[in-house]
């Protein structure tokens, strides 16, 4: 028998709860029901299945991890803007490791849903905003959104799975690495499109 109230929404929070406890890898319906108290197939009223329960783990996290850059980066620019933008990024993938990486692999989501959720556009309007402060426009903006992801993700990625065994500290890397971006991108090398190297 379900549980009264169980909903979409509370089915997510639990699969996103396990997800970022034990892995988004390790998040099946049996271990969502055992986390509500219900039966595996009470699910099935609320979610079609593990593949669309991961995209709505997606489009939370997309939702969460948003809101707190935008918050972060609110009447920021430039570097300061980088540098909150960047430090949101990196404490949402900490505390919510699961929910993260839903947001970093391809999921299929439900285009239904995916057209309701404004985490996703959201995060595209936040990025393009903040790097529109350094005076680019595309393609550079485009080259310079693929670098930042390319550079959050690749570091906390790295950093949860102990790979910088190291004296010198993530966070003095960390603040360098800000370091460098902000100086990158206040002196974005000229497009050169056509070249293909």
């Amino acid at each position: 028998m379900a549980r009264a109230g169980l909903t979409a929404e509370r089915v997510t929070v639990a699969a996103a709860e396990l997800a970022d406890e034990f892995g988004l890898d390790q998040v099946t319906m049996s271990k969502v029901a055992r986390r509500l108290g219900v039966k595996d197939a009470s699910l099935y009223t609320h979610v079609r299945s593990l593949e669309d329960l991961r995209g709505r783990i997606a489009l939370l996290a997309a939702d969460e991890k948003t809101i707190g850059i935008a918050e972060a980066t609110a009447g920021r620019a430039g570097k300061d803007a980088l540098v909150a933008f960047a430090n949101a990024w990196r404490e949402y993938a900490r505390k919510h490791p699961g929910r993260y990486m839903a947001t970093q692999i391809p999921i299929r989501i439900d285009p239904e849903l995916a057209a309701k959720a404004s985490g996703p556009r959201r995060a595209v309007e936040l990025t393009y905003g903040m790097l529109r402060g350094y005076g680019l426009a595309e393609p550079d903006l485009t080259d310079a959104v693929r670098l930042l992801r390319s550079t959050f993700h690749g570091f906390v990625a790295l950093e949860a799975a102990g790979g910088f065994a190291h004296e010198r500290s993530p966070q003095q890397s960390w603040v360098r690495v800000l370091d460098a971006l902000h100086t990158l991108l206040e002196h974005w090398p000229p497009s050169r499109e056509g070249d293909s190297a």
